[in-house]
């Protein structure tokens, strides 16, 4: 009890006046190391806990964001703004050099789903260099959904880290962005982003007969299901099919 009033009374003014040589000589006396060596130690977790939660702690921090998609390009004229997005809040902006997405999705893989708290995701891709986030990595975190930690590790989804509004996915080679946060002004601007399949839809939890190439899992690569147009499917089993022989000709079929 007595060591505790001594701290109370004795060192409150020392602890909270200017650090002159006097002052932290003499709370140096009542206070022992540990306290400082704990209190600089959970200080230090704190920012990286904050860091981490920004995608701060990565190895090779300085140099992935400097690269594209996370790079700043500089209005020269190199980089002509086609379309401006932001988040839910407003702190991420960005803006896309491409007039028309190299594909647009709607994903139903259960990741999607639950990454979202939506039955789909709408998913358009486009060229890292595309996009041109106004204040680089800033205002944005990470996530890596296969080992379910907050860091940049690739695969990984991109928020805002302030409304955590879902901002893109991005891949080692490209990045699937968001139309709805896109400003689509014209009717043709629209046109470029509409749906040209959904994935995964073996997964899906509501159907959609909209007539859309329909695959089982990844486009190209699964089973097309349910409604999708019937020549698409004769035409895919006929590429699967020359596939199959290609192989045999190759002794490539075992």
């Amino acid at each position: 009890m007595s060591s505790t009033r001594v701290f109370t009374s004795r060192l409150y003014t020392q602890l909270f006046r200017p650090r002159t040589p006097v002052a932290y000589k003499n709370l140096t006396r009542h206070v022992s190391p540990a306290l400082f060596t704990s209190t600089s130690h959970s200080f230090h977790n704190t920012i990286m806990d904050k860091d981490q939660s920004r995608g701060e702690s990565t190895t090779g921090i300085s140099e992935w964001k400097q690269r594209a998609p996370y790079k700043i390009h500089e209005s020269n004229g190199n980089f002509k703004s086609r379309y401006d997005a932001n988040c839910h809040c407003g702190r991420v902006k960005y803006q896309l050099s491409r007039q028309e997405p190299l594909d647009s999705k709607l994903c139903h893989c259960t990741t999607c789903q639950t990454q979202h708290a939506a039955p789909f995701q709408w998913a358009a891709i486009f060229h890292k260099d595309d996009i041109n986030f106004i204040n680089g990595h800033h205002d944005l975190e990470w996530y890596d959904p296969t080992e379910k930690s907050i860091e940049h590790k690739l695969p990984c989804k991109v928020r805002c880290s302030f409304c955590h509004s879902p901002i893109m996915d991005e891949g080692r080679n490209m990045i699937l962005l968001f139309p709805s946060l896109i400003h689509l002004k014209t009717d043709e601007d629209k046109a470029f982003f509409k749906p040209r399949c959904h994935m995964f839809y073996g997964q899906r939890v509501m159907d959609i007969p909209d007539g859309l190439p329909k695959w089982s899992g990844l486009s190209n690569e699964s089973d097309l299901i349910e409604d999708s147009p019937p020549e698409l499917v004769k035409q895919f089993e006929r590429k699967r099919e020359e596939e199959r022989n290609k192989k045999f000709e190759k002794g490539e079929n075992k």
